[in-house]
């Protein structure tokens, strides 16, 4: 909303998060954390998150190689099992297809769920890279991570090897030792613990 004005250049987004001692134990109490590495993306069941801390930042121009290609609000949800119809409203908006790249939030807790199916009936060809893999989940800096993960990929045309490979039966996750990355639109998909989803498309 910010760059629709025309007296504004460029906007810098900066998200961040500090794991603090009680944010630990809600999510703990809450039976979403896992005690050791690794995060496993899609595993059913769910097999837990670990709690990562940091900061990203974005810097928004009017010409670029990426271009944000479209924005979804996307929607609120209060009991985890209603976080698929929220995902499945942003991925019905955002029409991905099998030859995009999906940024999942997939973090090993209910968020997988949510993701697959919506995956499996808008693109189930699609590569799917979820980055909290291996950064863990980082709340409110996360976001920032995926839009940054899939503005890489597209401009380097590769994503990072993940540090071991995802088992998925049914959605094609990226593994170690697949760095191409051929897609020329990704959508990222930002499903959050705070019961919000929203989601973007980036494109060459």
């Amino acid at each position: 909303d910010l760059m629709l004005n025309p007296a504004l250049d460029r906007c810098l987004v900066v998200g961040a998060e500090e794991a603090d001692w009680l944010l630990c134990d809600a999510y703990r109490r809450w039976h979403l954390l896992r005690d050791a590495p690794p995060i496993q993306p899609f595993q059913e069941p769910p097999r837990g998150m670990l709690l990562s801390e940091g900061a990203g930042a974005l810097l928004l121009d009017r010409a670029g190689p990426i271009k944000i290609e479209t924005i979804d609000a996307g929607c609120n949800f209060w009991r985890q099992n209603e976080a698929a119809l929220c995902v499945e409203k942003v991925f019905a908006a955002l029409a991905p297809t099998d030859d995009d790249l999906v940024i999942a939030s997939a973090n090993g807790t209910f968020v997988d769920r949510a993701e697959r199916a919506a995956i499996l009936r808008h693109c189930p060809a699609a590569v799917v890279y979820a980055p909290k893999a291996a950064l863990g989940e980082g709340v409110g800096a996360g976001s920032i991570w995926q839009v940054i993960a899939a503005a890489q990929a597209l401009h380097t045309g590769a994503l990072p090897s993940s540090a071991r490979a995802l088992e998925s039966n049914d959605v094609r996750v990226r593994s170690s030792g697949e760095t191409h990355c051929s897609a020329r639109r990704a959508v990222v998909s930002v499903c959050g613990l705070n019961q919000q989803v929203a989601g973007l498309a980036l494109s060459l």
